[in-house]
């Protein structure tokens, strides 16, 4: 028992509610926004060392022992995860404390994104199926809060899409944790682990797919991913930055915990197959959507698409390696992903819009906003030795491994897309001249804190790129963890 393990939610729903009730002195709430998010900060990194000591934390709530509480376990895979989501929560904060989106703050713009941040560090942390539907709620709340604070038309618009889809996922999982209650009659991890094996393969399967189905929404995967690039654009560039760092992984890690762990001796090798293939259709349907679209904002959104089906890929392939590789790939796509957004609105505040046709001189202006570009898009490439050179080659390695030639040169057909749709955008932006002759005059804005948040992810992504095997080895040692308590 720890009461630590439930620090990923307790600490950000704590700062939220003195954040609400600091709403009126914008200082004091940004001040403590900041210290909550430095609190979790120190506990995810408790929660990280205490997962490789071997010690994962848990705790159960009320004094209910398993299967009937309610939990919280933070194994390694739950504990690095927390930590990633911490360190999005502070450069989000940090970002925020620039002028790159003018205009005044709302009152509730903090409290609904630490908000967030609880709703993902429960979902990481949660030792129950029903649970971690709650949990999704609260961040699906949350997000449709941060969509429609505006009140502009096409802000209202995206949020009305971006119910639409995902309520239904809502449904479908509800409706899926409900047939596995009713199949087992247990919700808790543990218990569905030891009760699953006693079922027939068939119903298992059948239960699964309804699983994977939602989830798959959620994750924005094929053919289910129309919600995510037509919404996401309207978000101001921090908040962009967090949402589309962490919430369509939550979806990916779910699928991980259940199909690679709580449920992994029961799972049909033909239901691997074919999430191996939607994956393979999600890479690619991504990339293409990229190569499309001329806004920024749209581009990296179609690119959350294309990367979340490498993922998908390696939790497919399954094992020990697939396993390692999708929570390697997963950290390094969060930090590159929301690094990628928010140097795009520094493009937009340098070349005075997110439209690619309508920008262009920024090399020549801003060499150190191309160089801070050039690392998470060369990452996101999979250009050697960023940390996404390490994360494609442990997917490619276990594809090759398995004998899956196929998706292997799929992944590497859509690493070729993917160079070429961040070639148009370095083109375009930074080597062509601007077609505003003089350029637009900058705006007078203090923006240190955007480059300091930019800074520091690009500094993880050279980090773990130039030391891949500090992270690799956690890897493989949160894969060889699932399932081994059960």
């Amino acid at each position: 028992m720890s009461a630590l393990a439930a620090t990923p939610v307790l600490v950000p729903l704590a700062t939220a509610a003195l954040a609400v009730l600091c709403a009126g002195q914008a200082r004091l709430q940004r001040a403590l926004s900041f210290a909550g998010a430095l609190l979790l900060l120190g506990c995810a990194l408790a929660l990280v060392a205490r997962a490789a000591a071997g010690q994962p934390a848990a705790v159960a709530f009320g004094g209910w022992d398993t299967p009937y509480g309610i939990g919280f376990a933070l194994d390694p895979l739950g504990s690095v995860l927390v930590l990633v989501t911490a360190l999005m929560g502070l450069a989000t904060l940090l970002f925020l404390c620039s002028d790159v989106d003018p205009g005044p703050r709302h009152p509730l713009l903090l409290p609904l994104l630490h908000g967030t941040l609880a709703g993902v560090g429960g979902a990481f942390a949660t030792a129950d199926l029903f649970n971690l539907y709650v949990w999704f709620e609260v961040m699906l709340v949350c997000a449709l809060g941060l969509f429609v604070l505006g009140l502009q038309p096409r802000q209202l618009d995206a949020a009305f899409k971006y119910l639409a889809l995902n309520l239904f996922g809502t449904l479908l999982l509800l409706a899926a944790v409900g047939l596995v209650y009713g199949a087992t009659g247990h919700l808790n991890f543990d218990a569905l682990a030891a009760a699953a094996p006693q079922l027939p393969p068939a119903l298992v399967t059948a239960l699964l797919a309804v699983l994977m189905v939602a989830l798959l929404l959620k994750s924005g995967a094929f053919p289910l991913f129309a919600w995510l690039p037509a919404a996401y654009h309207t978000l101001p560039t921090p908040v962009l930055a967090l949402v589309a760092g962490l919430l369509t992984k939550v979806g990916v890690y779910a699928l991980l915990r259940t199909l690679g762990d709580v449920f992994a001796p029961s799972v049909d090798a033909l239901l691997l197959q074919a999430l191996g293939w939607v994956a393979a259709a999600t890479m690619l349907a991504g990339v293409l959507g990229a190569a499309y679209h001329w806004d920024l904002r749209r581009i990296l959104a179609f690119h959350i698409i294309s990367q979340i089906g490498y993922i998908l890929l390696a939790v497919a392939l399954g094992g020990l390696g697939g396993h390692a590789a999708a929570l390697f790939y997963t950290v390094h796509h969060i930090v590159v992903k929301a690094n990628l957004f928010l140097v795009a609105g520094l493009v937009c505040v340098y070349a005075g819009s997110f439209d690619l046709r309508r920008a262009g001189g920024l090399y020549a202006a801003r060499p150190a906003l191309a160089l801070l570009f050039a690392v998470p898009a060369l990452s996101l490439v999979g250009v050697p030795p960023l940390s996404g050179f390490w994360a494609k080659l442990m997917v490619l390695q276990e594809a090759m491994a398995q004998q899956r030639v196929a998706w292997a040169v799929l992944a590497l057909l859509v690493s070729v897309l993917t160079l070429y749709s961040m070639m148009k955008v370095w083109m375009e932006a930074f080597w062509k001249p601007h077609p505003d002759v003089p350029p637009p005059r900058q705006r007078d804005v203090r923006l240190w804190p955007a480059w300091a948040a930019c800074t520091a992810l690009a500094a993880v992504t050279l980090a773990v790129g130039l030391q891949p095997q500090l992270l690799a080895d956690y890897a493989q040692h949160a894969a060889a963890a699932l399932g081994s308590g059960r």
